[in-house]
């Protein structure tokens, strides 16, 4: 993974730092080629060398925060199991989730996630959504001035109705920034 230079995201991580009352938001956007570098490559042998297909999949937990009756996912095509199935994912995709947070926290290891440590978002609506609220909760006026910008400036970057997006939903003893008053979106 190589991180892509952007002076436009720059300029939104700037202004992704907000100091209100008691909070502080640190903030930031990123975008990464997923062109395996050197590093990569052999991490990404060391990862299948377990003896699973690249294409094989892999179960995803449910997204989180989303209504208990939600439900996007498939069923067999015998429809005989009662509730939904759960979203899955190639091992490429979730080599390519785990390098991008090692790319981002080179401070920490993720090599060791499952993938029932990361969820298929509904829709990128209800992502955009719920991070707007929740910034717009927190920084108020100065979210409501950046956020245009903010999506503008990643659509750009990776086209947002053309992506899947996922979150990464470690346990605590697992989660770099699970300590207290921590709160983040991964």
């Amino acid at each position: 993974m190589k991180l892509l230079e952007s002076t436009r995201f720059e300029a939104i991580n700037n202004a992704l730092s907000i100091q209100t009352g008691d909070s502080k938001i640190i903030g930031r956007i990123e975008s990464y080629s997923c062109k395996m570098a050197g590093g990569d490559k052999a991490l990404y042998k060391r990862f299948n060398a377990e003896g699973i297909h690249p294409s094989d999949l892999q179960a995803l937990s449910p997204p989180q925060g989303v209504s208990p009756g939600y439900s996007q996912y498939s069923r067999s095509v015998s429809g005989d199991e009662e509730g939904p199935l759960c979203d899955t994912i190639s091992r490429k995709t979730l080599f390519y989730l785990i390098a991008t947070l090692n790319s981002s926290f080179p401070d920490y290891d993720f090599m060791d996630v499952k993938s029932h440590e990361f969820s298929k978002e509904p829709s990128r609506q209800w992502v955009t959504n719920a991070i707007d609220s929740n910034l717009a909760a927190t920084a108020g006026e100065q979210y409501r001035l950046l956020g245009p910008s903010l999506w503008a400036a990643i659509d750009d970057e990776i086209s947002l109705e053309n992506c899947d997006i996922y979150s990464y939903n470690p346990d605590l003893a697992s989660d770099p920034f699970g300590e207290d008053g921590s709160q983040g979106t991964h």
